[in-house]
């Protein structure tokens, strides 16, 4: 028998518990009215004998009392009652003791694992863990009712970031508006910060920006090398006119300036990179950052930008050094490659850039990779035109937009409310395959999700530009007065909120028994339309942005899978795994080669407006660039924004470099020597868009050891 608890989670079932709950309330009563042991027996028996497969412990309680009250023994069924009230006061008034205790003890799979990007042994991230959980305490006590939790516990859906919910004033991920702070200035610390006038104190104050505005939010975040490009020409005219100055001739000064420009370039990408890495915000760790390279956010400055990304990916091709000296794969920034007619075709302007990132993404796993083409297809706005422009951090997306003021797309300056996402699996399951009775359940948990979402909302209406003042009134998302609101950004479209979804596969199969690749597709999009029309009905009634997001969901996927095992049991090839499947994307475990996984994904991208992203797993192709370039070729012509998977990893102990394997026990080990200390491995895998490279818990393991190749690499053989 199955007990589900008050807080939703379902332990097995304990009959000791019940014995010492009843001994305890008998000392506190006179001895005519305690029970004896057989009593006690008796009543264990009763509730075994039910035969119930599950029971909440409320229910089991109430028979407690019941039977002590039908055999007389009525003071004692009172101090029984008390007892159960006192214990469910201490419950309500301290929920933080335990998961204190596990994260400073160092000793708990969860804290250990819960981010890949993380470590919780640093004083740092266990600053902000410690903060996170009383956030999600007072979030769970307080501020969110007793249904959402609950739901949220059984996994029937997932209410994100709770460890920041109590602090109403954070939002989730946005585009920063690098441009504006950048030319207009702004002010940090209550310090103005001009505007720069060389390239390499541009990435500086850039640095200094990201680290104050991921510092007030708790995603991702992104900038674009494009709002950096007008410096590169300031400094070239102050080198050419230094040489100027000193009589040099026209061909003698372009050349020097030059010169003097790359190395600036080349010491302000590394400054640059060495900050955001070296840095550690209020979230207790390095900025989730994003980099956007897009030529064409720059007609202007399109040279000048073409030279950063230039040199971005040679420095990140050649790495960084980890404690040994050694070049590994970084996790941050990401690269953010957009492909667009001057790239993508051999003989064109900027080939060059291309076949320089296909490289870098070989060794590195980044750039990811943008298409215009496709973007400009899917993303049209109210004037008929489509829009490139990048992700917010890892694979959020905005909606179209507007300025009302200009009336030209804008994008940079906004960002997202936040994100709550339903499980896809436990609808399919609860349904029993009864088709009705699974769309019934759907409005159902949609609904659901559709209150946890306005209550996201109604936190952030209570804001005013006065909690963080480099977001709302120094130019990182708007320029608002002091104390002014800041509920006009979130509606109208300016920002988005995201209704996210998990397992489609397994939903798919179960009800159709076949995958989203096969008979069940049709069935498949029409989940995936029933997300869109719900976001746009709530749209059209509340005048906000809510749009259907891919979630990644890179710890909760193994939260999802103990929690529908809990529910359901074992059912083979939907609950048997640790882990169920990200957002729409095809199975890890699933044979397909690379072209037609990109194919078919796209289909479902296209129906996830609000982000997502789509991955092959590769070999190792350092030695064959060709078939990166091939692929990238393709996501050109296919899919909106897709990245590759290959691996590079080294072995500290022995000095391996290539692939850190996974054995049958989940444990990661160095083929070479057998090393097992995550002390002395670097690895690095992407797990939710962005690279990890702190370890993952089960579930996200076994998911990583379970990925198939999609490319066979033959050529490099």
């Amino acid at each position: 028998m199955k007990i589900i608890k008050r807080d939703g989670n379902i332990v097995a079932y304990n009959a000791e518990k019940i014995r010492v709950a009843i001994q305890k309330a008998n000392t506190e009563v006179s001895r005519k009215e305690k029970v004896s042991k057989d009593q006690i027996e008796e009543i264990v028996q009763y509730i075994e004998e039910l035969g119930k497969n599950r029971m909440l412990v409320e229910d089991i309680q109430d028979i407690i009392e019941e039977k002590l009250m039908e055999i007389g023994k009525y003071q004692l069924a009172k101090r029984y009652i008390t007892y159960r009230y006192t214990r469910e006061l201490v419950r309500k008034a301290n929920t933080t003791d335990q998961s204190i205790k596990e994260l400073i003890d160092g000793e708990s799979e969860y804290w250990n694992n819960e981010n890949s990007n993380k470590n919780a042994k640093v004083v740092t991230t266990q600053r902000d863990y410690l903060a996170g959980i009383t956030s999600t305490d007072i979030t769970r006590r307080f501020l969110l009712p007793e249904n959402i939790v609950k739901a949220h516990d059984e996994g029937i859906i997932h209410f994100h970031d709770a460890d920041y919910f109590a602090q109403s004033a954070l939002t989730n991920c946005e585009l920063i508006n690098l441009d504006d702070m950048l030319q207009n200035g702004t002010i940090m610390n209550g310090v103005m910060i001009e505007k720069p006038h060389r390239f390499i104190t541009a990435c500086t104050i850039a640095t200094q920006i990201i680290l104050a505005v991921t510092s007030s939010t708790y995603g991702g975040a992104t900038v674009s090398l494009a709002h950096l490009a007008p410096f590169v020409k300031s400094s070239y005219d102050k080198y050419y006119a230094r040489y100027k100055s000193r009589g040099l001739s026209e061909k003698q000064c372009e050349e020097y300036a030059k010169q003097d420009t790359r190395k600036e370039i080349a010491d302000g990408v590394q400054t640059f990179n060495y900050q955001v890495n070296s840095m550690t915000n209020t979230n207790g760790q390095a900025p989730f950052l994003s980099v956007c390279m897009y030529l064409g956010e720059s007609e202007e400055y399109k040279d000048e930008l073409a030279m950063i990304i230039e040199e971005f990916l040679n420095q990140r091709i050649e790495g960084f050094k980890n404690e040994k000296g050694v070049y590994i794969t970084p996790a941050f920034p990401k690269l953010l490659y957009v492909l667009e007619e001057d790239n993508v075709h051999e003989g064109g302007r900027y080939w060059y850039l291309t076949e320089l990132a296909a490289k870098c993404t070989a060794k590195r796993m980044v750039p990811d990779y943008i298409s215009e083409k496709k973007m400009k297809e899917f993303k049209v706005d109210k004037n008929g035109n489509g829009n490139c422009y990048p992700c917010m951090g890892c694979r959020s997306f905005l909606t179209p937009y507007v300025d009302p003021k200009t009336n030209k797309a804008k994008y940079y300056g906004r960002f997202n409310q936040g994100v709550v996402t339903i499980n896809l699996v436990d609808v399919a399951l609860s349904s029993g395959k009864d088709i009705h009775k699974f769309w019934k359940i759907y409005d159902e948990r949609l609904e659901l999700c559709h209150k946890a979402l306005q209550l996201r909302h109604e936190r952030l209406a209570q804001v005013t530009s006065d909690v963080a003042p480099i977001l709302w009134q120094h130019g990182a998302l708007a320029r608002l007065k002091k104390n002014e609101s800041i509920h006009d950004l979130l509606h109208n479209g300016y920002s988005t909120i995201s209704l996210g979804y998990a397992g489609l596969y397994e939903c798919v199969k179960y009800m159709t028994g076949a995958s989203h690749t096969g008979e069940g597709k049709d069935f498949a999009l029409e989940v995936m339309q029933k997300l869109n029309d719900k976001c746009n009905e709530w749209k059209a009634a509340e005048n906000m942005d809510y749009s259907v997001y891919g979630t990644p969901i890179e710890s909760t996927t193994y939260k999802f899978a103990k929690c529908l095992k809990d529910r359901f049991g074992i059912v083979e090839g939907i609950t048997d795994r640790d882990y169920i499947t990200n957002s729409y994307h095809i199975p890890v475990f699933e044979e397909i080669d690379a072209f037609s996984k990109l194919t078919i994904e796209s289909e479902f991208q296209r129906l996830s407006p609000g982000g997502a992203i789509s991955y092959i797993e590769t070999p190792n192709l350092q030695n064959n660039i060709d078939s990166v370039l091939e692929i990238v070729k393709f996501i050109y012509d296919n899919i909106m924004y897709a990245e590759l998977n290959t691996k590079s990893d080294y072995c500290q102990k022995c000095g391996f470099s290539g692939e850190i394997l996974i054995d049958d026990k989940l444990e990661w080990y160095c083929p070479e020597c057998g090393n097992k200390d995550h002390d002395t491995l670097n690895v690095a895998r992407r797990t939710c868009g962005y690279i990890g490279s702190n370890f993952w818990n089960k579930g996200r393991t076994q998911e990583i050891k379970e990925r198939v190749l999609h490319i066979d690499n033959k050529d490099d053989e």
